[in-house]
């Protein structure tokens, strides 16, 4: 990871997360207008901080809610939803966000449209590309997350320390948004 900061080095294990990545003020970014399958970019993540009015800052938690979220405990929610390219990806890691939550499947386009985009063009870089965009800056992300279309773009804590696993490339949490005047009157 971090090839694109000039410090290549192995990817971290979850129990090498910083904690302070896990307890930081979060963003939310409504993309549930997208068609399934939607491969969001910086150009959509970039109009979206506009209309919410807001500038990231490094280290805030950014979640992306997608349409995938209304679907959970339907035979369709593994195909719901859009999802993050490596441009959109890198739009948020190059601006200081290291992790990142959604509430579909995965951080990617749901698998069955991407199969479908390879098998069409035979590009293997469609594969996983949001998640590929940690080799160039090391990032976490949180997934199958829960009541995301309950939050307001911004005001609000994200709270979401991983169970640590020795080695492991994943863990589970809980991850919980926290409404606090004290906490947001300190930032």
């Amino acid at each position: 990871m971090d090839k694109a900061l000039g410090q290549k080095k192995p990817a971290i294990a979850i129990h090498d997360v910083p904690l302070e990545w896990c307890f930081q003020p979060g963003v939310k970014l409504d993309f549930r207008h997208f068609e399934d399958g939607y491969v969001v970019t910086a150009e959509d993540v970039e109009a979206e901080l506009a209309r919410i009015q807001h500038t990231l800052s490094p280290l805030e938690i950014v979640v992306i809610n997608t349409r995938a979220g209304s679907r959970y405990g339907s035979n369709d929610y593994v195909s719901s939803g859009c999802g993050m390219g490596y441009e959109a990806t890198m739009y948020l890691l190059e601006r200081g966000v290291r992790l990142t939550g959604t509430d579909a499947w995965s951080w990617d386009a749901p698998f069955v449209h991407t199969a479908q985009k390879y098998g069409e063009s035979q590009d293997a870089s469609l594969i996983w590309e949001g998640h590929k965009a940690g080799r160039d800056i090391g990032y976490c992300h949180i997934e199958k997350m829960h009541n995301l279309e309950s939050l307001p773009p911004t005001g609000f804590y994200i709270s979401c320390f991983p169970h640590k696993i020795r080695g492991a490339s994943a863990g589970w949490t809980r991850a919980v948004a926290i409404f606090d005047d004290a906490l947001m009157a300190s930032k």
